[in-house]
């Protein structure tokens, strides 16, 4: 809002500026003239009252230019913007544009200007629009890259943990495996030990069968004492 009350005001400044140059600016030709403020102003063929009128009456306002003066006779020598030639009173030519003129040619500037100002500022509305429209689009945008800044960081933190659980799970199998060679070392060792063992109680049996016979032996050998001893 702050841009069109900044173009609302340049353009008023600049209808003040128009309306005043209009009104105050003097003609560009030195020779140009108007018919004043009076209804009507004849033509005549000649410098004088009694030559003959070759039209019946110019209305106020009329544009011309002053071909010649003729200061004794009081009467000038002109030419409309429509052609018609001849001579006027001299008292009836103003050097500007009659307040008729001057308010309708204000008027129309004003009209002009006021279209200007108008125009711009529907193009100030428009732009106005555009940025609006622009700062949204921004705005979604901005939601949707931290939306994806957001989804990204999440996977890199599931990538991070689905490498630590992997570097965990070969650590995990190396342990699995060593201790599964352990406990191989452990079966392997207990079997000997088993059958250390089983040899070790045969060993013992066979002893004990060795020293049982021999004792059944020694037995068997000793003289046998009479019934009367």
């Amino acid at each position: 809002m702050t841009l069109v009350r900044h173009f609302a005001w340049t353009f008023n400044l600049s209808l003040l500026s128009l309306a005043l140059t209009t009104l105050a600016a003097p003609s560009a030709s030195a020779n140009t003239r108007y018919i004043s403020d009076e209804l009507t102003v004849p033509v005549r063929s000649g410098p004088s009252g009694g030559h003959r009128i070759v039209h019946r009456g110019l209305s106020s306002g009329t544009r011309m230019q002053v071909l010649e003066v003729d200061e004794g006779s009081g009467f000038s020598r002109i030419r409309t913007d429509g052609g018609t030639e001849g001579w006027i009173r001299s008292q009836y030519l103003v050097a500007e544009p009659i307040a008729r003129l001057k308010l309708a040619s204000a008027q129309e500037s004003l009209r002009r200007a006021r279209a200007d100002l108008a125009a711009e500022q529907k193009k100030v509305q428009d732009l106005t629009q555009t940025t609006r429209q622009q700062n949204s689009a921004n705005n979604n945008n901005q939601q949707q890259i931290e939306r994806l800044e957001a989804e990204l960081a999440e996977l890199k933190r599931i990538s991070a943990d689905a490498v630590e659980t992997h570097n965990n799970n070969l650590k995990l199998e190396e342990s699995n495996a060593r201790l599964q060679d352990e406990l191989d070392d452990l079966a392997e060792s207990h079997a000997e030990l088993q059958n250390d063992s089983e040899n070790q109680m045969l060993m013992i049996g066979g002893i004990l069968i060795l020293l049982g016979l021999i004792a059944g032996v020694a037995i068997k050998s000793r003289p046998q004492r009479s019934a009367w001893n």
